[in-house]
């Protein structure tokens, strides 16, 4: 199984990111069903490590955590855009979530994170053909209205289950808490 722990945002934040989401050349654009923050990616796990997980979770208390959109960013791959995304703030309370994620899965055997965790809902993917060029994306990103800054909450944490498509992912959730 391929997991990874997420928030889900609220229908109405969802709506709002997809309205700005258009004329990127080569942008493979997510959909509503694929729109997430991802806490922790878990990874290829066993049943038995999926099961340790499920079952450690409604032990433990978990804040509601407020956010806003906040820019749009990237992230690349051997020197080309892999990814489009929209950052979230304050960072600091995913952050703690994601450290803390971290140690919940390492304590269920799995390695612990070792990339840098930025908070953010990825909004597109690019193949490596059809990634822009630098011009490409610094003339989007410059054209993008603001994002709405109006904060949302999350109301719960998802533990999902990842199945890889040639249209994209499909997430499936497996499990999930309440936050609050």
């Amino acid at each position: 199984m391929r997991l990874f722990l997420a928030l889900v945002p609220p229908a109405a934040t969802r709506r709002a990111l997809l309205d700005t989401l258009h004329a990127l050349p080569g942008a493979r654009w997510q959909t509503d069903e694929q729109l997430h923050v991802t806490l922790r990616f878990v990874g290829e796990v066993d049943r038995h490590q999926a099961d340790a997980l499920v079952l450690a979770l409604p032990h433990e208390r978990f804040a509601r955590i407020e956010a806003r959109l906040d820019g749009f960013g990237h992230f690349e791959r051997r020197g080309r855009v892999d990814q489009l995304w929209a950052g979230l703030a304050p960072r600091a309370p995913l952050e703690n979530l994601h450290a803390r994620l971290d140690r919940l899965c390492v304590g269920i055997g799995v390695e612990p994170e070792r990339r840098k965790y930025v908070p953010h809902i990825t909004v597109a993917r690019f193949a490596r053909s059809t990634a822009p060029s630098p011009e490409q994306l610094a003339a989007w990103l410059s054209a993008q209205p603001l994002l709405p800054g109006e904060a949302f909450a999350f109301e719960r944490l998802v533990l999902m289950e990842s199945h890889m498509g040639n249209d994209g992912s499909v997430y499936e959730p497996v499990f999930e808490v309440g936050m609050g």
